[in-house]
């Protein structure tokens, strides 16, 4: 066998994963709030949240807005709203190739402030895509 149809084995292979894990992703939902707060963060470098507690390298601000503008802006960014109340609401956003999922929640904590997780389903590094999706979502709201 040749070298090169060994470095197109590997690559076929890594991307059949790689497709495999955003079926996986695709499976599930959001954590949801435990004990009025968003839920807590793995050890993955994949997620960062405005209450990332004993994490530090995972904090991001919360975020300032009205409810109608938070919501507006999550839409606005490419998230699909999959949960909602009057102080919290959770939203997918889905990768282009292979299909990641990655969650969005806010919960509410006084009249504007509205405290951030975002986190991917899978894998374990997500290369700082989180981190900018919430600094996306805090641009878009007006």
């Amino acid at each position: 066998m040749s070298f090169v149809k060994i470095i197109i084995g590997v690559i076929v292979l890594i991307c059949v994963l790689f497709f495999l894990l955003g079926l996986k992703s695709q499976k599930g939902t959001a954590p949801g709030l435990v004990g009025g707060q968003l839920s807590e963060m793995g050890d993955a470098p994949n997620a960062v949240s405005s209450e990332a507690g004993t994490q530090p390298e995972k904090a991001i601000a919360p975020l300032i807005g009205a409810r109608d503008a938070v919501r507006a802006a999550i839409t606005a960014t490419g998230g699909t709203i999959t949960s909602e109340t009057d102080s919290y609401i959770s939203a997918t956003y889905m990768s282009a190739i292979f299909k990641f999922v990655d969650d969005v929640e806010v919960r509410q904590d006084t009249e504007t402030l509205w405290h951030i997780r975002s986190a991917s389903r899978v894998g374990y590094s997500d290369r700082g895509a989180n981190r900018k999706r919430v600094e996306a979502i805090r641009a878009a709201i007006k």
